[in-house]
């Protein structure tokens, strides 16, 4: 114990509640002539909290500068914080609710930048006829392939068990609608009300059993009839 401990303690016990104060755990010394007195925390609620009392020393002189509840290595705290951009997942927005992108989104670039290509020299002009037509925004190449792999990735690819099982995949597929731009040579829209992607974006390797070159198949054994319990295909004279 130190020369705080008995007055941090009556200052405590003056300003906490009755029977929130327990046994005193230590003193840490956290600069000359400052001292933090340590309290268990009896309040419900709050194991592994302690009350920290700050005090000053001075020629035998304490002075009490602050009181506070903090956790201890075993409190239970909440979880840090996430901010609501990191906490929300595809398919949480509702209606009404909004989502603005970050400023600096590498997704997104200037429409009239559009086509100033990449570092590679190959000028992306897809999206150059975006200039003045109404779109302050359009896609940056990083943004299609951050698509481009998802999409690829996600249940609209090749590698699904539909897909695997699929007697054609979507690049052949009449009821694919082609899309305009730079994923045209990899992803299309089903427009096939039947198939479960209808109206969804599809891999071109994608694929389903509702494939418009799709035929039904006859099995062997319904080529073949069952012999006629009764044979009706012979007449049979009768005497009389």
């Amino acid at each position: 114990m130190s020369t705080a401990t008995s007055p941090a303690r009556a200052a405590l016990d003056a300003s906490a509640d009755d029977g929130t104060v327990g046994d005193h755990l230590g003193s840490t010394e956290e600069a000359p002539g400052l001292v933090t007195e340590r309290f268990a925390c009896l309040l419900p609620g709050y194991r592994g909290w302690y009350w920290a009392v700050s005090a000053s020393v001075l020629d035998e002189q304490v002075s009490i500068n602050d009181i506070v509840l903090l956790p201890g290595d075993e409190a239970i705290v909440a979880p840090e914080w996430t901010p609501y951009r990191e906490r929300i997942r595809p398919g949480d927005l509702g209606p009404g609710d909004v989502l603005p992108p970050e400023e600096d989104d590498i997704r997104l670039v200037p429409a009239w930048s559009a086509g100033d290509g990449d570092e590679t020299g190959v000028v992306d002009r897809h999206f150059a006829r975006e200039i003045g037509l109404g779109r302050e925004w359009v896609l940056s190449i990083e943004g299609r392939e951050d698509a481009a792999e998802r999409w690829y990735e996600g249940e609209s690819g090749p590698d699904t068990p539909i897909a695997k099982q699929a007697p054609g995949v979507c690049g052949t597929c009449g009821f694919l609608v082609s899309l305009a731009g730079d994923l045209s040579d990899r992803f299309g829209v089903c427009a096939n009300k039947m198939a479960n992607a209808d109206g969804r974006i599809v891999a071109l390797t994608h694929g389903c059993g509702a494939h418009s070159a799709t035929r039904p198949k006859r099995s062997a054994s319904a080529s073949k009839l069952p012999d006629p319990v009764l044979d009706s295909t012979r007449a049979e004279l009768e005497e009389f």
